[in-house]
């Protein structure tokens, strides 16, 4: 039997995680978390996760006692045979298959089946991932139907009842900071700013109003484009 009471959060130190994380500390028990070292080229993601784990505990007291052990796996088969923007140092530009280079095929699948794996062995119930269909990239791994139909076939294939839980499905970035801000305030917002990272270039030298990053990549720009548009803005 596995604990729905427990969550698994796939954290990877970006904008969107952290959101999901802090959304799990308020709903369940206890959490969980797990990340993957892909080889991606913005692996400075792998440094900041730990700065956001070591200081999100602190926004409130009970999430001090709900945080639980953090997991690394390593994936880096995932970016040994991935021809990527986002696993080599590659212009960023999109393909003719109308997808940008940045999309690692299966990643989201094989990151799911490794966290299932992880969630198994814990006794762990529900899987929280921060993939999003409403403002994103075009990445067909992100979508509602990928996801519902990554559960069936992981309960099937592991005889469980693994609950997945998207919880920015439907949320566009700007409604993403809005989250962010409703679960934990400026504190959240700003611990989010100063330590996420979602650049694709792992650019942590540029210091903007909504974070670190080159501004140019697509990432940037929808992490952009959503403080803008959201009240953070007028903080």
């Amino acid at each position: 039997m596995k604990d729905k009471s427990v969550a698994l959060v796939l954290f990877s130190g970006g904008q969107d995680s952290t959101t999901c994380l802090a959304w799990a500390l308020e709903r369940f028990e206890r959490v969980e978390t797990v990340g993957f070292d892909y080889g991606q080229r913005h692996r400075v993601e792998l440094e900041c996760r730990q700065e956001v784990l070591s200081r999100i505990e602190n926004i409130k007291s009970e999430w001090s006692d709900k945080l639980g052990d953090d997991h690394m796996l390593d994936l880096s088969v995932l970016g040994a045979i991935s021809d990527t923007a986002l696993t080599s140092d590659t212009e960023i530009k999109m393909l003719e298959s109308g997808l940008p280079n940045t999309f690692v095929p299966g990643r989201n699948i094989v990151f799911l089946t490794m966290a299932s794996a992880l969630a198994y062995r814990r006794g762990l119930g529900t899987i929280v991932l921060g993939v999003c269909e409403t403002d994103y990239s075009g990445y067909p791994d992100c979508r509602d139907d990928t996801m519902k139909s990554v559960q069936v076939a992981l309960n099937l294939g592991m005889e469980a009842r693994f609950n997945i839980v998207t919880p920015l499905m439907w949320l566009d970035k700007a409604e993403t900071w809005e989250l962010s801000k409703r679960i934990g305030g400026w504190e959240l917002n700003e611990l989010i700013i100063e330590h996420s990272h979602t650049c694709y270039k792992g650019n942590r030298t540029k210091r903007h109003v909504w974070g670190y990053g080159c501004g140019e990549c697509p990432s940037c720009k929808m992490r952009r484009t959503g403080f803008i548009d959201s009240s953070l803005a007028k903080h």
